[in-house]
């Protein structure tokens, strides 16, 4: 199945600058190996964005809390581009990172 959606990880230092760390076409590919420690004292941020695309991204979320992310994968959930096991497992994944770097 060719994925149009694009999970794009980045590693964000404490004045701003980030890098990439890698492009995912699936959750669990993301979870497995997009949610890689950092170097110290940086964070993670995932990016949602459809392919071949100049609009914005569907979102952007950032530890700690990822605020906003579990609600807008619904919509992803109701139109199929993801399953509600798929987006709960990556809901879990952040929390249980977050949890640990606690």
């Amino acid at each position: 199945m060719f994925r149009r959606l694009y999970w794009v990880t980045e590693q964000v230092d404490p004045m701003g600058r980030s890098r990439v760390g890698g492009v995912y076409t699936s959750i669990p590919d993301l979870i497995h190996h997009g949610l890689v420690n950092q170097g110290q004292n940086e964070t993670l941020r995932i990016t949602l964005t459809k392919l071949d695309s100049d609009k914005e991204p569907f979102g952007t979320w950032s530890e700690p809390y990822f605020e906003g992310l579990e609600t807008r994968l619904e919509e992803f959930i109701r139109t199929d581009e993801f399953s509600a096991e798929h987006c709960k497992a990556l809901v879990d994944a952040l929390r249980k990172r977050t949890k640990a770097a606690a």
